[in-house]
């Protein structure tokens, strides 16, 4: 894994602080909106000028991971006296849209996630060519340096691939199923491709329209049911992970389950044994840093990672673990 001591350095203090407040939740949507939700007491906020931040994602309807990257993001902006305008959407050229928006409103900072590279880098580099600071997360991990962003905070997502793949290999699995529910996006693509190339079994891709749950059921059901030597589905999202139990239990398939990503919802589903393992990227902690760096080069010109990407990924969720996860996925932070 590409990583320096003092990315690693730097991940451990300010994962600290991160841990060490609490968070959250509310449901993301496509308009912009304007945080002010926090568990911190009052008189906790930084005594410093008040800044304003957006952060623009690919968050898709319905898709509760993003609830833990806002909660984060909402955590850091109490504290740091920020006031943190969100907005989102899943199409590259809309989401490019949202970033112009925020330059023309002239915010202090941008925190962006970047699916996809043609449609959304432009758009960052005009942010900083306009003088505003742009750190990156969770999408975009090869090309974030090329737009000129400060900062890159989230996993590399064909090393966590790799892990998945080898750990799929380690428990016997010979054929796996990566369903992919964003046809195009790098970051899925470069799961499956890394999977692929960690296992030493057979895998095939398999394509669904994430925004439909029932079509992503009804899809897994009927591959499943196409062929029986499929012994094991890897899933790229919670919410495809739940459908897929739905799709597993229906096909009459012996397939397990396995999944990148989490939510409350999907930690009960490994608890219950539905689901073997999950991945999990932090991305509460991909949120509160994006926001919380900003305000470190804002008013002090920090910048963590020495020029690399600041990993907070991937760590695997299982049965080992899964008590002390569950315990904070009920505060709303993992």
């Amino acid at each position: 894994m590409r990583s320096s001591r003092t990315t690693l350095r730097a991940l451990a203090v300010t994962a600290a602080i991160a841990l060490g407040l609490a968070a959250c939740s509310d449901s993301g949507g496509a308009a912009e909106e304007e945080s002010g939700s926090s568990n911190l007491s009052a008189g906790t906020s930084a005594d410093t000028p008040s800044y304003k931040v957006a952060m623009i994602t690919h968050e898709a309807p319905g898709d509760t991971f993003w609830d833990l990257i806002r909660a984060g993001a909402e955590t850091a902006a109490e504290k740091d006296n920020i006031e943190l305008v969100y907005s989102n959407s899943p199409e590259a050229p809309e989401q490019a849209s949202l970033i112009q928006n925020a330059i023309d409103q002239d915010v202090d900072a941008i925190a962006s996630t970047m699916p996809n590279v043609e449609a959304i880098g432009p758009a960052l580099q005009q942010a900083v060519d306009a003088g505003i600071p742009v750190v990156m997360f969770n999408a975009g991990i090869t090309d974030w340096q090329d737009t000129g962003a400060l900062m890159y905070f989230g996993q590399d997502e064909t090393v966590a691939g790799e892990a998945a793949g080898a750990r799929l290999s380690e428990d016997g699995y010979q054929k796996v199923l990566c369903v992919v529910q964003e046809q195009g996006q790098v970051q899925l693509e470069a799961r499956c491709d890394g999977v692929a190339k960690g296992f030493s079994g057979t895998t095939e891709k398999l394509y669904v329209n994430g925004r439909d749950l029932t079509a992503v059921t009804s899809s897994i059901q009927g591959k499943l049911q196409q062929d029986s030597s499929i012994d094991a589905v890897i899933t790229l999202g919670a919410p495809i992970a739940l459908a897929a139990v739905q799709s597993i239990d229906q096909s009459g398939s012996s397939a397990e389950l396995v999944t990148f990503d989490t939510n409350a919802d999907l930690v009960q589903a490994v608890v219950d044994g539905d689901v073997q393992w999950a991945i999990d990227q932090q991305p509460f902690l991909q949120g509160y840093e994006s926001v919380d760096s900003l305000w470190l080069y804002l008013t002090n010109a920090n910048i963590i990672g020495g020029g690399q990407a600041v990993f907070t990924g991937p760590s695997f969720i299982d049965a080992s673990n899964i008590d002390q996860i569950a315990e904070y996925a009920e505060r709303g932070t993992r």
